[in-house]
C-alpha cells in the first residue's frame, strides 16, 4: 500500500453523507452498521433512530456527531458538551448494548431506576437481548439522561 492509497484511506474515514431525517453519517460508521449480522444491526438501528429522536426534541442537547470510538458507532454532544457520549455494539456471544461512561453515575441511576426491567454490565452498560422488543420508554429516558449528564452540574 502507498502513502496515497493510505491517505484516500483517510480520507474516505472522514467522509460524511447526508440522511433522511436532516443528521449526518460517518460512512465508516455505517460501515460497522453494515456489517453487523441482520439480527444485531436492526435493534441496534433503531436505537440509532431513539438517539436522534431524542435529540432532535430537546435544544439543549444540540447536534450530535456520530463517530467510530474503540470500532464502537457513538454520540456526542460536542457542540454543546451537554452529555456523556454514548455507544452502541454488541455484547458477548448474543446480545447487544448501550454503553455510557464507566466514570459517570449513569449506569447506577439506571439500575436504580430499571432494576428488574433492563439489564446491566457493571457501570458501563445496558445490555439487550436482540430477540426481544425493546424497551424504548425505558431506554429512552436512559438515552436522555445520557445526552443531558452534563447539564445537570452546571
Amino acid at each position: 500500500m502507498t502513502s496515497g492509497d493510505k491517505a484516500n484511506i483517510g480520507y474516505l474515514y472522514n467522509v460524511q453523507k447526508l440522511v433522511e431525517g436532516g443528521h449526518t453519517i460517518n460512512i465508516s460508521v455505517e460501515n460497522v452498521f453494515n456489517n453487523y449480522p441482520v439480527e444485531y444491526r436492526e435493534p441496534l438501528m433503531q436505537i440509532r433512530e431513539l438517539i436522534y429522536d431524542i435529540a432532535s426534541k430537546n435544544p439543549e442537547i444540540g447536534e450530535l456527531e456520530e463517530s467510530l470510538k474503540w470500532g464502537q458507532p457513538t454520540y456526542s454532544t460536542v457542540k454543546t458538551k451537554a452529555g456523556s457520549p454514548i455507544r452502541l455494539d454488541r455484547f458477548g456471544e448474543d446480545k447487544i448494548a448501550i454503553f455510557f461512561h464507566c466514570q459517570t453515575s449513569l449506569v447506577d441511576s439506571f439500575r436504580t431506576m430499571f432494576q428488574g426491567n433492563l439489564e446491566f454490565s457493571k457501570n458501563r452498560a445496558i445490555v439487550i437481548d436482540p430477540n426481544k422488543e425493546l424497551q424504548t420508554n425505558e431506554l429512552a429516558l436512559c438515552i436522555e439522561m445520557a445526552l443531558t449528564y452534563h447539564l445537570k452540574k452546571r
